[in-house]
């Protein structure tokens, strides 16, 4: 017989915080009667958690977030307070990568499409519903090696670009994707960079990015419950093999997929 899957401690809080850039911050609101309303300094909603004993703000942290104070503001009209905190440095690692030159130097066309597939998903990641998850433990989405790639500053044929956003797992091209948590499908595409995407939305602002997928089993508006599969590995997209990019995003920042899981 196989080992028993490791569960976690029932006393873990989840997601864990790691005040860094790409991490989480976790802010006590106190007690309140009724949900607070929290937004970052850009006046993004904040997914805030709990309940009227003790309320938890959940702020993403942009890798691009520079060390030092930040805050958050609490409450609406005049009556807004501002909650603050520290992010720590955290320096990540560089990588050099070989690709195909046409997803390096873009033709114009392919920078025209690139720009029309940014102003759109724009639009999708301001996806907000109200309704806060009801579980931040999240399963792993498919079996393989965690590359822990978030925050990797990679450099393609020489040339720097944004840091990785997501964890990388190695997988077969036709592996099953699972959801991690229940969501609702707000998009699904063949992008320029990302190849077959898929995105969930889980309630306040927590939505999950799925890339270089070889096949899609749903459309926009369907609904997923925690470990159905809706999509499969592949290798579309910029990718050097099959694998799954898996991303996390907290108020409109991609935040490190670790947190939230064991292991």
């Amino acid at each position: 017989m196989g080992a028993a899957p490791a569960r976690a401690p029932r006393d873990e809080v989840w997601p864990r915080a790691s005040q860094v850039p790409g991490g989480i911050a976790r802010l006590s609101l106190g007690p309140a009667a009724t949900r607070p309303v929290a937004r970052t300094t850009d006046k993004v909603p904040v997914l805030v958690v709990g309940d009227a004993i003790e309320w938890t703000a959940l702020v993403g942290i942009p890798l691009a977030a520079a060390p030092g104070q930040a805050g958050i503001a609490v409450g609406e009209n005049g009556q807004a307070h501002r909650i603050p905190y520290t992010i720590a440095p955290k320096q990540y690692r560089e990588q050099h990568l070989k690709v195909a030159p046409r997803t390096v130097d873009l033709s114009p066309e392919d920078k025209a499409r690139y720009e029309r597939e940014r102003a759109h998903l724009a639009g999708v990641m301001a996806t907000f519903t109200d309704t806060p998850p009801h579980e931040l433990h999240m399963q792993i989405p498919v079996p393989g090696r965690r590359s822990g790639s978030f925050g990797l500053r990679r450099v393609f044929n020489g040339q720097p670009r944004n840091p990785h956003s997501g964890m990388d797992i190695a997988a077969a091209t036709g592996t099953p994707v699972r959801a991690p948590l229940p969501g609702r499908v707000i998009d699904t595409g063949d992008y320029f960079f990302n190849g077959g995407t898929v995105w969930l939305d889980h309630g306040g602002g927590l939505l999950t990015m799925y890339c270089h997928l070889s096949a899609i089993d749903v459309k926009a508006g369907d609904m997923v419950q925690t470990g159905e599969p809706f999509c499969a590995v592949g290798a579309t997209g910029r990718v050097t093999g099959p694998h799954l990019h898996w991303s996390v995003m907290l108020n409109r920042a991609m935040v490190d997929p670790a947190l939230f899981v064991a292991g």
